[in-house]
């Protein structure tokens, strides 16, 4: 099982709202998942996003592999938080 960090799209039409989770990579996009770390809102300017920096080692340290825009969203959070 391969397991992923990737984004989960919530929200209405036009106004999109993602949660950063951790699924099976066989799942659907916003089907089950196994935590929910944290949150993005590309609406907001600048935009937000909030991580459990625990949960996110956790999952990392186990073995799971994010997303390219997860990936992207964690670096610009972590340079931007220190």
């Amino acid at each position: 099982m391969a397991v992923r960090i990737r984004l989960a799209r919530y929200g209405r039409k036009k106004r999109p709202y993602y949660r950063i989770v951790v699924a099976n990579s066989e799942s659907k996009r916003d089907g089950k998942f196994l935590d929910l770390i944290g949150t993005y809102d590309p609406l907001q300017n600048p935009t937000m996003v909030k991580l459990n920096e625990e949960r996110l080692d956790h999952w990392l340290n186990a073995g799971a592999t994010p997303s390219d825009t997860v990936g992207n969203l964690i670096k610009t959070y972590r340079s931007s938080n220190g």
